[in-house]
């Protein structure tokens, strides 16, 4: 499912807060990893100056090499059975991030949201939003904290899968079984709901009965989740439970992750609901805005006609 993973720095400590996730995840699934720093060409333009002795080819080198430095200083922090390799190079950090990875669909990217680079000035926050965009790649994202330590390995303690009824919301399912088996996590699949508008305004017009039309809807969102926790548990997964919310769904989603902590919320960016008519893209671009935790994302794709 996955090749190896790719953890783009910027030389920040904020930067540095995936690195917990990186080691624990590498380790788990037996992952090789890559650092990867990226120097947008704006900042070496700054520093070229060639009536000075510093042509651009020269200032390029030696920002790879400075990059080369840093990357093989976080190197040493993981586990001795974790491969680690570095690549320092010159491009928009965005661009380069997706390029690298784009090679290989099974490269696991692991960045944090934000950061910024005392001497490279570029915004993880920006940049993160892009990758988020533009990959086809699995990504997980984390938003950093200052208190965060950048050592050691991420406590994890369960997987949260938001669904939302379709097939291709539930392409997901197979990153969180690879991580719940590997890394001993429970899994929590969530199903948020919401009633059609007209059911919260009174009308002298004929009305279907709302109370009936909840109570169907609920439970057939419920038996949805039953049935899929059946599967999993056929499938040898005993920690799995089911959650029902009647509510906006990225709401839902923050709100339950902000509650459990030591959680990783997997989600697709694509997925749409006969019932809500949800869609997961803008889904998942709130919950990793707003939800202070670990995302895994995991762009679906239709099955062409």
């Amino acid at each position: 499912m996955y090749s190896r993973i790719l953890v783009p720095l910027d030389g920040s400590k904020l930067s540095e807060s995936v690195l917990p996730y990186a080691r624990s995840i590498a380790k788990a699934l037996k992952l090789s990893v890559e650092l990867l720093h990226a120097v947008d060409p704006a900042v070496v333009s700054i520093f070229v100056n060639p009536d000075e002795g510093r042509p651009l080819d020269i200032v390029e080198s030696g920002m790879k090499q400075q990059g080369l430095e840093y990357l093989d200083s976080l190197a040493g922090s993981f586990p001795e059975s974790v491969a680690v390799n570095c690549s320092a190079m010159i491009g928009k950090p965005a661009e380069a991030i997706v390029g690298r990875a784009a090679a290989d669909p099974e490269i696991f990217i692991i960045m944090a949201t934000h950061g910024r680079s005392e001497v490279e000035r570029w915004l993880l926050g920006s940049v993160a939003h892009k990758v988020l965009l533009t990959t086809a790649n699995p990504l997980l994202l984390v938003r950093p904290s200052e208190k965060l330590e950048n050592t050691g390995v991420a406590p994890l303690k369960e997987i949260v899968v938001p669904l939302d009824g379709s097939g291709l919301a539930e392409k997901i399912l197979p990153h969180a079984e690879a991580l719940a088996r590997s890394m001993d996590l429970k899994i929590v699949l969530l199903r948020a709901y919401e009633l059609p508008a007209a059911s919260y305004y009174e009308s002298d017009m004929y009305m279907p009965d709302w109370g009936d039309l909840a109570r169907v809807i609920r439970e057939n969102a419920q038996e949805y989740l039953d049935e899929l926790q059946q599967r999993l548990e056929a499938e040898g997964l005993r920690r799995v439970s089911t959650l029902l919310i009647q509510g906006d769904a990225a709401r839902s989603i923050i709100d339950i992750a902000k509650e459990t902590p030591e959680n990783l919320v997997a989600l697709c960016t694509h997925g749409r609901s006969g019932v809500g008519r949800l869609v997961l893209g803008s889904v998942a671009d709130r919950v990793v805005r707003h939800s202070g935790g670990p995302v895994l994302v995991i762009r679906a794709q239709p099955k062409k006609a």
